[in-house]
């Protein structure tokens, strides 16, 4: 029986994915590193697996490519997601299949795979997933009605599978974050961002790191949506 712990990471090769390949390894847990543009890796403890979670069989690949590999699921992070923010009547119906497909879809079947692996695990497993703190606070200079529909609905469902694994020790949390310092923002947007936080700036991608490595050694708490976003939740 392989004891190793092991995380797979989805949205893996760069910003807070990336990051949190690097925690992971440095708790001792060997890596499913997911992204559609992953590289392999120096590290025979990580596992890169290039897919498109937006594509159906993309996240059950994943999954079945960790435990061929390393044997055991025991953490699943739900770091890959798509950010599209228009003026609702902007929005087209490919951006609505492209963010849902991603978000949404993406979510269910490899999360749906990796919690199957976890009820073979007799220490159970945990679920994290990144939303937002705008799915649960409207933003009139940023609307992102896509971003409230998919990321509140992981938000909801990070609830309902809290509840409904607990007695079986799998663990389902979130981690919602204000705007992070990552490539996804343009340098010439940052100071517009960071006015949106009370504290004032933009938070780092160590800072959402360290939420999920908190959640992930913090045994007693499932059903928790974190927000770590220097203040937005709270208000301005």
């Amino acid at each position: 029986m392989n004891h190793r712990k092991v995380a797979v990471i989805t949205g893996a090769s760069q910003g807070i994915g990336a990051g949190l390949v690097i925690a992971y390894r440095k708790l001792g847990y060997a890596v499913v590193a997911n992204s559609r543009s992953i590289q392999p890796s120096d590290d025979p403890e990580i596992l890169a697996v290039q897919a498109d979670l937006a594509e159906p069989g993309a996240g059950t690949r994943v999954i079945e490519q960790g435990l061929e590999a390393f044997g055991r699921i025991d953490t699943l992070v739900n770091n890959a997601g798509v950010f599209v923010a228009k003026p609702f009547t902007d929005y087209t119906d490919e951006d609505y299949d492209a963010v849902t497909a991603l978000n949404l879809r993406g979510f269910f079947e490899v999360t749906r795979q990796a919690i199957a692996a976890m009820l073979d695990n007799a220490e159970g497993g945990h679920v994290v997933s990144i939303t937002t703190t705008f799915a649960d606070r409207g933003f009139s200079s940023v609307p992102a009605v896509l971003a409230a529909l998919t990321k509140g609905g992981l938000n909801s469902a990070t609830k309902s599978l809290a509840t409904e694994y607990a007695t079986r020790n799998i663990r389902v949390n979130a981690v919602a974050p204000g705007v992070i310092r990552t490539p996804m923002h343009p340098e010439e947007t940052h100071d517009f961002l960071a006015a949106l936080h009370p504290v004032g700036r933009l938070g780092e991608i160590e800072e959402i790191v360290d939420a999920v490595t908190f959640l992930e050694n913090t045994k007693f708490v499932t059903g928790e949506i974190l927000h770590v976003d220097g203040g937005q939740q709270a208000g301005q």
